[in-house]
């Protein structure tokens, strides 16, 4: 059982997936702190706020032993306050396309860093000598002058 073990182990292919996962993780969490850091707040300040995950409608009343702030997102759902979360939507939203758009570029530059394949070139499909033989009479017939 443990020879089985290290044989599956020992496979390219879970090996790649172990590296995969482990270099995604990290890559991961470079590009939240991108998103969130740098791109994100220049976006916000762009559309008047530094942060799109407190815009939200209170879809229902606030309770009357609420002592909050009405327009503290996170306060009013820790509360119980039926409300619509645009904000947050928007945010995670855009962070989606900014992420996106950063593996096209990877997975871009890299494809033109590999070297591209050749396409291995088909042999002409040798034909059957019946219908050679057929093709050269039909030549034939075709060359002779008619009466």
């Amino acid at each position: 059982m443990f020879n089985e073990f290290k044989t599956f182990i020992a496979r390219g292919n879970v090996l790649d997936l172990a590296v995969a996962v482990i270099i995604g993780a990290a890559f991961g969490k470079i590009v939240t702190s991108l998103t969130e850091d740098v791109i994100m707040p220049v976006i916000g300040k762009l559309f008047g706020g530094l942060d799109f995950s407190g815009y939200f409608l209170r879809m229902g009343p606030v309770p009357a032993n609420y002592a909050g702030s009405v327009t503290d997102y996170a306060a009013l759902k820790k509360a119980g306050v039926p409300l619509l979360g645009y904000g947050e939507f928007i945010t995670q939203a855009a962070n989606f396309i900014i992420v996106a758009f950063i593996i096209f570029l990877i997975v871009r530059a890299v494809n033109r860093l590999m070297p591209k394949a050749e396409a291995p070139v088909a042999a002409a499909p040798v034909e059957p000598a019946d219908v050679t033989l057929l093709r050269e009479i039909r030549d034939e017939l075709k060359a002779r002058p008619r009466i």
